[in-house]
């Protein structure tokens, strides 16, 4: 008996340990790409530039982005990257509502139980003013698009080449 107790206590020291170490590999093959958001933007998108707008709500934005978002997207940053593994680290600077990120494949239609399951989209909130959180995603040769849509801000391009 004694050594199934001690194969089964390896099985699981094991299993932790590499549960564990997960999230350190993945982190170690990653990009970082650092991105600011302020209100209705994410500054490194628009070249760095902040614009400086105020908001105590989402619909604030849904009103500045109505004004300037199409000329701001013209202008904005296409990102191309590779193909590879990525972390987003993004920051809530200023903005004192509760913020997300979501990247996804340029076509994803969030309706679409098929997209769901086929294709790319990593999302995720809890952005609280002055905090930070990274999101991991796997991209591939493709077009794809980043937002909040908590803190609507215009859908920036990535482009994957490679």
């Amino acid at each position: 008996m004694q050594p199934k107790v001690s194969r089964k206590l390896a099985f699981v020291a094991t299993t932790a340990a590499l549960l564990s170490a997960a999230p350190v590999a993945w982190a170690e093959e990653a990009t970082v790409i650092e991105l600011t958001q302020t209100p209705c933007q994410f500054v490194e998108s628009e070249n760095g530039m902040d614009h400086g707008y105020t908001s105590a709500k989402k619909e604030d934005c849904d009103q500045i982005n109505a004004q300037t978002g199409e000329q701001r997207l013209a202008e904005a940053q296409v990102l191309t990257l590779k193909p590879g593994k990525y972390i987003f680290r993004v920051t809530n600077k200023n903005v004192p509502y509760e913020l997300g990120f979501w990247v996804r494949e340029s076509d994803y239609n969030w309706k679409n139980p098929i997209h769901k399951a086929t294709k790319t989209s990593v999302s995720g909130g809890g952005l609280t003013e002055g905090t930070t959180q990274d999101y991991e995603v796997e991209l591939e040769p493709g077009d794809y698009l980043y937002s909040c849509p908590l803190n609507p801000t215009p859908d920036y391009r990535i482009v994957v080449e490679g």
